[in-house]
């Protein structure tokens, strides 16, 4: 992400305010999950097991789950077809282990019914990848070299905006993909047994802190593609 070049820009306080409910979220996130993370599931389940069950339930006897390192690590790799589980989640009988595991057999699900976002998201994944380390390049050589003054630092800035702009959309669609995976996790736990109606309340905590990291992230890079925006059309107002 970038702020102002040569002093601040007015879109910067919103995008402050944005960075500091992101660090708002990363500690929520981390609060909820070690307060859950001490309250055992009736079901008395691990994380493993919630996991396991959850993808043979649906056939995904393909999928396997393996150990990773670290606190919050946790994700699916689709290319792989494996859902790997942090420390703390995948041998924990806690509520907040369950939930974590169960989110990301979400994905494992998404991937096998070719949810819609998450096939796009899939699809994007390389041009994004490309297009995100090469925006700043772009936006920087636009105002260096020549400045937004000249046609060759409007055009570089420009690129730099529509590269950036693909990375926004990334993160736009992961929205939808996160919350359809707690969506599908909340809705199977509850079905097949892993929580009781009453415990639904702490998987909802856990869960939702966890989403509210991705949507001050998404709030940020939106905001920050604005500001590019509007440098850019007042360079194009001056001309």
């Amino acid at each position: 992400m970038f702020f102002g070049f040569g002093g601040l820009h007015w879109m910067d306080i919103p995008i402050l305010l944005a960075f500091g409910l992101s660090i708002w979220a990363q500690f929520k996130v981390q609060g909820t999950f070690r307060r859950w993370a001490e309250v055992p599931s009736s079901s008395g389940i691990t994380g493993y097991e919630a996991a396991r069950r959850m993808l043979d339930n649906h056939g995904l006897y393909d999928v396997k789950i393996e150990p990773v390192q670290g606190t919050l690590t946790d994700h699916y790799d689709p290319i792989h077809k494996v859902v790997r589980l942090s420390e703390p989640v995948y041998g924990s009988t806690s509520i907040a282990a369950i939930s974590v595991a169960c989110h990301e057999v979400g994905h494992a699900i998404q991937h096998s019914v070719s949810y819609p976002m998450l096939v796009a998201r899939h699809r994007m994944f390389p041009l994004v990848n490309f297009a995100s380390g090469l925006a700043p390049y772009l936006i920087i050589a636009g105002l260096i070299f020549g400045g937004l003054g000249s046609v060759f630092g409007q055009t570089m800035f420009l690129a730099g905006i529509i590269f950036f702009a693909a990375a926004v959309a990334f993160q736009v669609i992961t929205l939808p993909v996160e919350f359809n995976a707690s969506a599908r996790a909340r809705e199977l736990m509850i079905s097949e047994g892993f929580i009781t109606n009453s415990e639904e309340r702490g998987v909802a905590k856990v869960l939702n802190a966890a989403a509210l990291t991705y949507v001050a992230a998404t709030i940020i890079a939106v905001l920050q593609l604005l500001k590019f925006i509007l440098i850019f059309l007042n360079s194009q107002n001056r001309d």
